[in-house]
Formats: C-alpha cells, structure tokens, sequence
C-alpha cells in the first residue's frame, strides 16, 4: 500500500530542492508525477515551484477549498503518474490532507508533502498538524541557526530586520521575511547574522 510522507523543517531548508530532485529522479527513471503547490505561494508565478538553487519546475496549483482526490483522480484518469509531491504542505486543510490519505489508499500511489512544521510565534499550522498525526512517515529535513545548533524555529523579521511578535499566521515570505533559528535564539528573539555565522542552506 503506498504511504504518506511529511518532510518537515523549517525556512531555508532545502525543502523544495528536495522536491525537485525527487521528482527529477521519478522522470530519469521514466515515471510519472503530480506536482501540486497551493495558489497561496506565487513568489515564483502560480503554478511555479523553484528552489534558490536553480531547479524549477511546473505545478498544478490548487486553493484551500479544492478537493484533491478528486483533482489527483482526474490527473490519474488522463495520464497516469507514480507519485504525488506537493509542496508547501502547511497550508492544506484538514480535510485536504485526508484526501492526501485517499490518493494513497484508493489510487495506490505514494504522496511526498514537504512543507514548515510551525510558525513564526511557534504554533503549528493546521496542514502541518494534520501532516503529523496522519502520515504514515515523518522525515525532518534539518538546518542550522547562526549559532551552529540545529534550527527548529523560524523568526520573520520587519522592514528593519527586527522580529516581529504578533500578525497573520500567513505572510509569504524568503530570506528578506524569515530567518530559521534554534529554539533558544528563538525564544530570546534574535535574528543578527554575524560575519561568523555558518552558512544556511536551501
């Protein structure tokens, strides 16, 4: 029976170079994929999934009131694939994400949802939450914060690269928005990048 995975980390992870390299290599191997990515997230044009890096490709995108079963069973029906990668994961819906759970069990075909576990006040997003109780694999995709330890929160920063402490949960946003640190800077509020500080990665 295929399974549904969830790749979680935080910002600048490398969560959509991941996606693309798996769907790069589902292509090398002559398969079939579904990429979806929610109309929320046009930084790179609607329907558009690229990474800092360079990789790019098309994708279906959807809204929070789509039903993806359906949408996935349509695509099926036309043209059959092997694997379903969506990114973004965090803004599904409950409901979405147990349509994500029945293109596994009904349509047999494996869904790799990569997305940010929390936001920028530390709270789960309601995909995300859904994500980790329903999926039959949890995978961490894991950074650094400034100071060397593992990150595992994001801050989003003002115009003036302050954190900003209260506002929508929702905010797109890249480098220039958010910066991924570890619990205890997280909690102290600081995003100060120094001329030692390691490299992130995306």
């Amino acid at each position: 029976m295929a399974k549904l995975y969830f790749y979680y980390s935080v910002m600048n992870a490398g969560k959509s170079t991941m996606l693309l390299q798996s769907n790069y290599n589902y292509q090398e191997r002559g398969m079939q994929t579904l990429i979806l990515t929610p109309e929320l997230d046009s930084r790179f044009g609607r329907g558009r999934i690229a990474s800092r890096i360079g990789l790019q490709a098309d994708a279906t995108s959807f809204t929070q009131a789509d039903d993806l079963l359906q949408l996935a069973s349509r695509q099926y029906q036309r043209t059959p694939f092997h694997c379903v990668l969506l990114d973004e994961a965090q803004f599904l819906t409950r409901r979405q994400v147990r349509q994500l759970s029945d293109v596994c069990d009904q349509l047999d075909v494996p869904v790799l949802a990569y997305g940010i576990r929390t936001d920028f006040l530390g709270n789960l997003f309601e995909g995300s939450m859904e994500l980790l109780a329903w999926a039959d694999s949890l995978v961490e995709i894991k950074t650094i914060c400034h100071c060397g330890r593992k990150a595992t929160f994001q801050l989003r920063l003002d115009a003036d690269g302050q954190p900003v402490k209260s506002g929508s949960q929702v905010q797109i946003g890249g480098n220039e928005r958010y910066v991924s640190v570890c619990r205890a800077h997280f909690k102290a509020g600081l995003a100060t990048r120094t001329s030692s500080d390691l490299p992130f990665e995306d």
